[in-house]
């Protein structure tokens, strides 16, 4: 692991930027945009990925999975190798093993702030800790994903000084059985926002919380302020609402038609549903683009 830093400053916005024409870095989400619903990669977005980075434009996958969900996605890395995971929480280099890159974690007793503020806020709750080593979880965590290697524990064991756990939390997650996914949302940013960054991917009430000021954007920020890529010249695609900082953030920002409300309502450019390949879509009008024609 290079490097652990904390929160970093939030990105400028997009408000009243211009979109480039010629774009030089393509950002999406996987789940629900590049990936189609059986979790491949169709033959026409991995042409469509290939012939970008070809012509000179990165491709950046940014995602809520851990690295260790990485494996569907890896061969389509090409010259950079890096994926941002975990919601911005980390950068990792997928030709080098999944090795993490840089690290920006949630800190422990702000994660047991979170618990115990959420707990009180929706009872009901059940919580899972997803560090750089692994997934551990509470008894009652509705088993969605979960590791054989796991340590199943209350979740003030599992973030106690004495754990035996020292790696950087990457992400908190937070269950509910009966909420719906975004009054769960509601309810918990009001109870704890001031302790973590909360939002969701998942159509269930599960919550994912990143370091204060962690995000899709603030990291991707950061990689392409080291490649002297300006806002205007991303281009991002992202369907739930962990992909709306990204998505505000980017010059060009595309929905997919099987978004999330809340995405379709604050994004300009729609594209069609994943399942149709919707990013591959747009990526090749970006290359037709650039021998001629318009991006719309």
């Amino acid at each position: 692991m290079e490097s652990v830093t904390s929160a970093t400053e939030q990105p400028e916005t997009s408000a009243a930027r211009r979109p480039a024409a010629a774009p030089r870095l393509i950002a999406t989400d996987l789940d629900g945009t590049l990936l189609r619903d059986d979790k491949t990669v169709s033959e026409r977005t991995v042409a469509a990925l290939a012939a970008a980075e070809a012509a000179g434009i990165e491709v950046f996958f940014v995602t809520g999975r851990p690295a260790r969900w990485m494996d569907v996605v890896s061969d389509h890395v090409h010259g950079h190798g890096l994926a941002i995971c975990a919601n911005g929480a980390a950068v990792v280099d997928l030709r080098d093993g999944a090795r993490f890159v840089d690290v920006h974690p949630l800190g422990r007793a702000e994660a047991l702030a979170v618990v115990h503020a959420v707990r009180a806020a929706a009872p009901g709750s059940s919580f899972a800790v997803e560090r750089t080593t692994g997934f551990h979880y509470e008894p009652e965590y509705p088993p969605f994903f979960l590791d054989p290697g796991a340590v199943v524990a209350p979740a003030e064991k599992l973030l106690a000084e004495d754990s035996g756990c020292t790696e950087p939390i990457l992400k908190l997650l937070a269950s509910h059985p009966d909420l719906g996914p975004d009054e769960f949302l509601t309810i918990a940013r009001t109870a704890a926002g001031e302790h973590g960054s909360f939002t969701r991917s998942s159509p269930t009430a599960l919550l994912e919380i990143s370091g204060l000021g962690i995000s899709k954007a603030s990291t991707l920020a950061r990689c392409c302020a080291e490649r002297g890529i300006a806002p205007e010249e991303v281009v991002a695609f992202g369907d739930m609402p962990n992909d709306l900082e990204m998505l505000d953030w980017a010059g060009t920002a595309y929905a997919m038609a099987n978004a999330h409300p809340d995405v379709l309502a604050v994004t300009a450019h729609h594209t069609v549903a994943n399942n149709e390949d919707g990013v591959a879509a747009v990526i090749e009008q970006i290359l037709e683009a650039r021998t001629g024609g318009e991006l719309h």
